[in-house]
């Protein structure tokens, strides 16, 4: 039995995992979680290319942008890693 990466952390920022068999509820949790931070993502792409489009943009507007899409990309990786980690063959 494997561990799943989860799509949240500890509180000083450490990865947390689930050795279960993906079917409890702490991994329907983590499904739902993964599905908002995808769709928070999508969501994110979208008004940046908005923001981006427009001719006048604040220094301030674009640095509140670079930190949301930071953090929604450390989620996107986390939810790609965690898959790919379930995914992969056995040894």
């Amino acid at each position: 039995m494997a561990g799943r990466l989860l799509p949240w952390t500890t509180v000083d920022g450490r990865p947390c995992y689930l050795v279960g068999d993906g079917t409890g509820y702490v991994s329907r949790l983590a499904d739902d979680i993964e599905a908002v931070q995808l769709d928070m993502a999508d969501g994110l792409l979208g008004h940046a290319a908005a923001l981006l489009a427009e001719r006048r943009v604040t220094s301030a507007e674009l640095r509140y942008l670079a930190l949301r899409l930071t953090e929604s990309l450390r989620d996107v990786k986390r939810v790609a890693e965690s898959r790919g980690a379930r995914c992969a063959p056995s040894p």
